[in-house]
Order: structure tokens, then C-alpha cells, then sequence
């Protein structure tokens, strides 16, 4: 019970990857905050319990994600844990078939929402001198992945961001992290055509896409006190793929 006492708000918390992370949360004693532009998001956290939480909000949209943080420091007048989950792939296309609509979208959802959340988050955390953010990026972010353009582009930018932001709080008592997954287990694959989740596969030593609760594991762990002398790393999670 190590989040006992403690408030966290994940960001795509209705299925895959950030439920995985909520569930995890829970089970060791945090009130958790799921937010997701889907209502569902609402009856998922009605079925996980009393200490969860189901709050509707676009992340793309500041007005939405100021309100939604701040009903989640409002539940329990703190918020200790910002997880950065929420994301989408985009079409599996080549560039010169792209449109701007396809750049733009990835871009608001899986970069500019990290931006939006992250800056809520860290003005309601520095007063208090403690907190913790965990940002879900991708080994696309580190290596580039054909055919996902806009998806490598905001997640290198997801890490940069990390980087940058972990020293501007370094001394505020807020630590910062990046989790660069490979393949997952998720909906997100069908996003993508078989090729390129065939190509992706083919790329990791260990022969198989990684699930959600191993994603969770590691997140749990760095948005513990048990994480105190590392801040603005990439945590790969690649099943051998990416080595440093």
C-alpha cells in the first residue's frame, strides 16, 4: 500500500495502457483520477470502486484540462501523481500520403495534452514541494518509426519535454520521467496496418508485444517514494530492443 493517502491522475485511463496504470495505482492505495474525452470513463471508474474516479475532459483543450486537474486536487485537496498516457498512433501511412489534418491530430493529442497537463499539474504540485510525473512516450520517439511520422515526432518531443521540464523542478521536489514502451498489447495496434506492427515486432529480441501491466509495474515504481535520485530519464520498456 505504498500510495496509501496519496491522489493520482492518469490521462487515457478508460482502457489499455492507462487503465492498466490506474488498476495499478488503486491496488496499492491511491485515489485515482481517470480522465479520458470518452463518458464511459465514467462507469469504468464506478466498476473499480469508491476510490476511483471518472472525469471527462479532451486533453487537447486547455479549459478541459485545467478543470480536470483541478477537481483531482479538489477530491482530496492534493494531487501527488501525473501519469501522461493519453495518446493515438495516427494512420500507418507514408509522409506523401499524409495530410495536415493527420500531423495536427497526433500532434494535439499526443504532445500538446502532455504540455497542457504537465503545466496544471506542476502549478498545484510546486507549492506543496512534492509530486510525481510519469509520461508515456515510445522507443518511436527514440529510433523513428516508418510509416508513423507524426507519432515519432510528438513522442521525441514527449521526451524532450520530460528532459527539460525534470530540471526546471529538480529542486522543487517533483520528479520527472519518461516510459518509452515498444510494442503493447493495446487497441492502439489496429490503428496501425499488420505490416507495420509485423515490421515492429520483428525488431524486439524477445519475440512478443509487451502487455499493460508491465507498463503499469514500471510506472508504479517511479511515481513512488521509492524513486529519489532519478529524474528526466527514458525508462525503456522493449523487450531488449532498445539497450541505452
Amino acid at each position: 500500500m505504498r500510495f496509501e493517502g496519496k491522489t493520482a491522475l492518469v490521462t487515457g485511463a478508460r482502457r489499455g495502457i492507462g487503465l492498466a496504470i490506474a488498476e495499478r495505482l488503486l491496488g496499492e492505495g491511491a485515489q485515482v483520477a481517470l480522465v479520458d474525452q470518452d463518458a464511459e470513463v465514467e462507469a469504468v471508474a464506478k466498476r473499480l470502486g469508491p476510490s476511483a474516479r471518472g472525469l471527462i475532459a479532451d486533453v487537447t483543450r486547455t479549459s478541459d484540462v485545467d478543470r480536470a486537474v483541478e477537481d483531482a486536487f479538489r477530491w482530496a485537496d492534493r494531487l501527488d501523481i501525473v501519469v501522461n498516457n493519453a495518446g493515438i498512433t495516427g494512420r500507418s501511412y507514408p509522409i506523401w500520403e499524409l495530410t495536415d489534418e493527420d500531423w495536427h491530430q497526433v500532434l494535439a493529442v499526443d504532445l500538446t495534452s502532455v504540455f497542457l497537463v504537465c503545466r496544471a499539474a506542476v502549478r498545484l504540485m510546486r507549492p506543496r514541494r512534492q509530486g510525481r510525473i510519469v509520461n508515456i512516450a515510445s522507443i518511436a520517439g527514440k529510433e523513428g518509426n516508418p510509416t508513423l511520422i507524426p507519432y515519432s515526432s510528438a513522442k521525441a518531443g514527449v521526451i524532450g519535454l520530460t528532459k527539460a521540464l525534470a530540471k526546471e523542478v529538480a529542486t522543487h521536489g517533483i520528479l520527472v520521467h519518461a516510459v518509452a514502451p515498444a510494442v503493447i498489447g493495446t487497441e492502439l495496434l489496429q490503428q496501425m496496418t499488420k505490416e507495420t506492427v509485423d515490421m515492429l515486432v520483428a525488431k524486439i529480441p524477445m519475440g512478443r508485444v509487451g502487455t499493460p501491466a508491465e507498463v503499469a509495474t514500471l510506472v508504479a515504481w517511479l511515481a513512488s517514494d521509492e524513486c529519489t535520485f532519478t529524474t528526466g530519464a527514458v525508462h525503456d520498456l522493449s523487450g531488449g530492443r532498445a539497450t541505452y
